[in-house]
């Protein structure tokens, strides 16, 4: 439903579904180009000091220092993404982040993870509408080569998704997943890893 009162940017931090004739939709694409503007420059830069300094335009707050990005990788939108210190993210990610995105300290994302914030309903007359959904990464995780976490997920502390998996479920903590749709295939005994 329209809201007049609440900028677009608002209503999907809010979780609103934005119908596809929603007239302030423009305002999405036209946050994507000037994303993309900025991604042309990052990911033709090989000095991480630069890399983190216009990756923190694109989100609009600081990437600590301990945090390392391997160019390319691919954003949207980027003013609801939060990135934690001591985060590694490897070469070509896609982060739809309309929906959302948090990723807490210490975790590690391999190539090519896409992390999609957004999504559309199932009903051909509303399948140009964007439904949000917030995914957040919780500390320590691990999310492995070509995974892909829908929206809404959460993944938990210590949590391992395995390489390929597809995630749309929440990830208990200190569990592996792994499949299509991702299931637990372990847990992670803390105790004897440290």
């Amino acid at each position: 439903m329209d809201n007049p009162k609440k900028d677009i940017f608002e209503r999907l931090k809010g979780g609103e579904t934005i119908a596809g004739s929603d007239p302030e939709g423009y305002k999405m694409r036209e946050a994507s180009y000037q994303t993309k503007e900025l991604l042309l420059k990052m990911n033709a830069s090989s000095e991480p000091d630069e890399i983190r300094k216009i990756l923190s335009e694109i989100v609009g707050a600081e990437i600590h220092e301990s945090t390392d990005v391997f160019t390319p990788i691919y954003i949207n939108y980027g003013k609801d993404i939060k990135i934690g210190k001591s985060v590694f993210i490897n070469f070509d990610c896609v982060f739809l982040g309309l929906g959302g995105i948090t990723i807490e300290d210490h975790v590690l994302i391999a190539p090519k993870v896409s992390l999609l914030s957004e999504g559309h309903p199932l009903e051909i007359e509303k399948r140009h509408s964007l439904v949000p959904g917030r995914i957040t990464i919780k500390k320590n995780a691990w999310i492995g080569a070509n995974a892909t976490i829908l929206p809404g997920v959460t993944i938990g502390e210590n949590a391992v998704v395995a390489a390929g998996a597809i995630v749309s479920k929440d990830v208990p903590a200190n569990t592996v997943v792994g499949g299509i749709p991702a299931k637990v295939i372990k847990i992670i005994d803390n105790e004897n890893n440290q």
